[in-house]
């Protein structure tokens, strides 16, 4: 009973046994609620369960998050796009394909990871998504042509800086990318919880606070993925194992990715917590009148 309850992660890895596991550890983490706990459970085997739930259920809807859209899919279903927005010698279409599949990608999961206490129309999720994809294109294209007209910078620096070139493209986009596709909770307001996980009321300050946190990790996030490898790899390229094997170097670029953006996406993420705390006197004065708790809690999304 013990070792079913605890839910391993690596089990959840396998999509045959995801919804049985899932199950499992929703039902060890009910009957615990109401005082049931199971005989041999440890505190260790509960929180496990317990980040097993959060990975996957969204905190609002209590639904299934599809799996390229979550956080822990984001690095393993987003991994290629960053390697394709970084390879050299970028032409104005293969610019604008990768910067288009990157925001798409981007859209979904900041949709699936939005505060969802408020229904979103799918008219503002179109919004966000031409949106983002229409600024990083923009950018980035826009970026290219400078370079190419910067004929005083020498050949490598041109490269390099070309190669950097993703970053602010990919940053800008990614701001406007969560402004607009959560742009419906700053006119509705987010629910705000007290200490008993009761609703207080709506509030768009706190929707403000959660767009505005979420959308300073989308700026951190890339910063390293898109910095980073390009450096790296302009220093690897010299090296004379690569030069005489060029066939390893995109296979290198990709591994140079792959760990920068796993290193990347739990710091960006911890910046902020997903329930986050605010004063309730930084609030609108009809949630302060609705509750004695100093503090509430809303979900910031991710």
């Amino acid at each position: 009973m013990a070792e079913s309850a605890a839910c391993p992660a690596f089990q959840l890895g396998r999509p045959r046994y995801e919804q049985k596991q899932l199950k499992e550890c929703m039902k060890l983490l009910d009957d615990c609620k109401h005082g049931e706990r199971p005989p041999g459970v440890s505190d260790l085997q509960l929180w496990e369960a317990q980040k097993i739930k959060q990975a996957i259920i969204h905190p609002d809807t209590g639904e299934k998050i599809f799996m390229p859209f979550r956080m822990s899919g984001y690095v393993p279903f987003g991994t290629p796009i960053v390697i394709g927005l970084l390879l050299p010698n970028q032409t104005v279409v293969s610019t604008i394909i990768w910067q288009w599949l990157n925001q798409s990608h981007n859209a979904c999961v900041n949709y699936a990871n939005r505060n969802a206490t408020k229904p979103t129309p799918a008219s503002k999720f179109l919004q966000g998504y031409v949106g983002a994809v229409t600024s990083a294109v923009s950018i980035a294209v826009g970026l290219n042509v400078l370079i190419q007209k910067a004929n005083k910078l020498s050949p490598a620096t041109r490269m390099i800086i070309k190669r950097l070139v993703p970053f602010p493209a990919v940053a800008s986009a990614n701001i406007c990318n969560v402004g607009l596709m959560r742009h419906n909770e700053l006119s509705e307001g987010i629910d705000v919880l007290d200490d008993n996980g009761n609703v207080v009321g709506s509030s768009k300050i706190a929707a403000r606070h959660a767009i505005t946190e979420t959308a300073f990790t989308r700026v951190v996030l890339p910063m390293p993925i898109f910095v980073l490898p390009p450096i790296i790899m302009s220093y690897l390229e010299k090296l004379r194992f690569l030069q005489s094997h060029r066939r390893l170097l995109l296979p290198v670029h990709s591994l140079v990715c792959l760990v920068t953006f796993g290193l990347s996406l739990p710091v960006a993420i911890s910046l902020f917590p997903q329930m986050s705390q605010i004063d309730v006197s930084c609030l609108e004065p009809e949630i302060a009148m609705a509750t004695d708790c100093k503090v509430v809690t809303y979900n910031k999304g991710l």
